[in-house]
């Protein structure tokens, strides 16, 4: 029954969504996907922390419209998530409720989900917030000043928002789980958070596939055409590792991060 249930509110909230626009036909099934495993597996408490995340991250997206549509041109997607960017997100949270279910005594694994999302919550609040920061963000690696919507560029505002995102998600994990250490969960879910947020920006300004604009003279994620409909061709960084690889990737090490800590901090 809770299955049922879960696969039946996952079609619901993946409806809404496609009909709010915040999915296309694609997203939302991946959507209605991923969400419903999530939902059926975990319950209430999994569901918590995805609802947690494609909740506040929907509703910056709208606060923040206006100003980030003028930086459209420089990510790979508009605003609307298709598949990839939903299974980027969620996929991993799936599989780990799945593992879940079948190790139901292994604590770590509600630790890494709680890593997953709050990666994923604090690279999304970073993105949509840091392009508020009054000063032009900074590349992480060699911190020259960078165009906002840059990838792999960092700032204040962006940095205290990916944080605020990982506390979210760390919180709503500390109150819904039933871990015996919540206070170590929630520092150890912030910690993972901010962490993967932030090799999300070491990815983009290192190894993740970016493209010049001949017409517009400006570094874009878009490929093979750019907005203006002028080709593109790859500057740097690796031809398969689009914006969604690099999504799942910090995903993956916010959960590994997060459950390595918690389990640390449950040691000593």
């Amino acid at each position: 029954m809770q299955l049922f249930l879960g696969i039946l509110l996952g079609i619901i909230v993946a409806a809404l969504a496609w009909k709010a626009k915040a999915l296309n036909r694609s997203g939302a099934l991946a959507a209605a996907l991923t969400g419903g495993l999530i939902f059926g597996i975990g319950g209430l408490p999994w569901a918590a922390l995805l609802l947690a995340f494609f909740l506040s991250s929907s509703l910056l997206s709208r606060l923040a419209g206006r100003r980030k549509q003028t930086l459209s041109e420089k990510f790979s997607k508009g605003s609307q998530r298709d598949w990839g960017q939903v299974l980027a997100n969620g996929g991993l949270g799936a599989v780990l409720a799945i593992l879940h279910a079948l190790l139901p005594g292994e604590t770590w694994l509600w630790a890494a989900y709680a890593g997953a999302m709050a990666a994923v919550n604090a690279d999304t609040w970073a993105t949509e917030l840091g392009v508020l920061n009054p000063q032009p963000p900074r590349l992480i690696t060699t911190w020259q000043p960078m165009e906002y919507g840059a990838s792999g560029a960092i700032s204040l505002l962006g940095s205290l928002a990916a944080m605020s995102g990982a506390a979210l998600v760390g919180l709503l994990a500390m109150i819904f789980g039933s871990s015996p250490d919540p206070a170590a969960l929630f520092l150890a879910a912030v910690l993972g958070g901010t962490a993967g947020a932030f090799l999300d920006s070491l990815l983009g300004a290192t190894l993740q596939a970016i493209y010049w604009c001949p017409v517009c003279e400006k570094e874009t994620e878009r490929h093979p055409v750019h907005l203006c409909g002028s080709p593109t061709h790859q500057i740097r960084g690796w031809s398969w590792l689009d914006n969604d690889w690099v999504n799942f990737i910090a995903s993956l090490f916010g959960a590994l991060i997060c459950a390595l800590i918690y389990m640390g901090l449950r040691i000593l």
